[in-house]
């Protein structure tokens, strides 16, 4: 059966390396990963999907439930063989790989979660994601990319990394963004969940970032059994495009170190 998710899949499995899976965030695709695909190819298997309702996967309306993002990724995998990896996810994507760990935690080895938090929805958030959707459903992509282009990345971010945030933008679906938004409100608490992680953690979070401050990153480490917090200057919200160097340095350190 073919999949139902677009990706990339690079590099070849080499034990005891195993794959590193990335989960691109909210109105991204799997082009975000550029620049770690590129660098972690060459000495393990990297898979890097499009999010239902993103990139090139296909478009379901209504409402997508973070948990159904994650039976997603796990299903890609069955579909390519990979029982046992390494999960990395930002942002949005950060939260489905804490609802992955929660629902398949004998198939993660490793989890990284960059430039994300746990908490559930608030009520005034959850009206607000409602009410994006509903406007992004009305507008399209591109108004909504204009304003949070600076603080998607930091103001001093490169020209070329400003110019691939706003084209990831621009090119999701509405309905897949609004499905994803609705979804979101919804979700659980995933601060137990972290308590119950037994498998080596990274937290990483751009210096600057406003969507997530550091202050969310150091609670998350607090809670995780076997974490440790990286914090990336010069950065906001997508730390691994803006530092992307810098960035990979800590994933590279983290992987030796865990033996993953």
């Amino acid at each position: 059966m073919a999949p139902f998710l677009a990706f990339e899949d690079k590099g070849v499995d080499s034990p005891p390396a195993l794959p590193l899976v990335l989960v691109h965030g909210h109105p991204f695709d799997r082009t975000m990963w550029a620049p770690q695909i590129e660098a972690f190819s060459p000495t393990r298997r990297v898979i890097a999907p499009d999010l239902r309702g993103y990139g090139a996967s296909p478009v379901v309306p209504g409402i997508t439930l973070l948990s159904d993002f994650a039976r997603d990724i796990v299903a890609l995998l069955d579909e390519l063989k990979v029982e046992n990896f390494v999960l990395a996810g930002l942002s949005m994507g950060g939260q489905i790989a804490m609802d992955v760990y929660r629902q398949f935690p004998d198939r993660v080895r490793g989890l990284v979660l960059a430039d994300t938090f746990p908490a559930p929805e608030t009520p005034d958030g959850r009206l607000a994601r409602d009410e994006m959707a509903d406007r992004l459903l009305a507008e399209g992509m591109r108004g909504y990319a204009d304003e949070v282009l600076e603080k998607m990345v930091a103001p001093y971010a490169t020209p070329e990394v400003k110019a691939h945030v706003h084209r990831m933008m621009t090119s999701t679906s509405p309905e897949g963004a609004a499905a994803a938004l609705r979804g979101r409100a919804e979700r659980p608490d995933y601060r137990p969940v972290l308590t119950r992680v037994g498998v080596p953690a990274l937290v990483v979070v751009g210096e600057d970032d406003t969507y997530t401050p550091v202050s969310d990153a150091e609670a998350m480490h607090a809670a995780l059994p076997h974490g440790e917090l990286r914090i990336v200057a010069g950065a906001a919200h997508l730390p691994n495009l803006e530092r992307a160097g810098e960035f990979n340095r800590v994933l590279a350190e983290f992987l030796a170190k865990t033996g993953a």
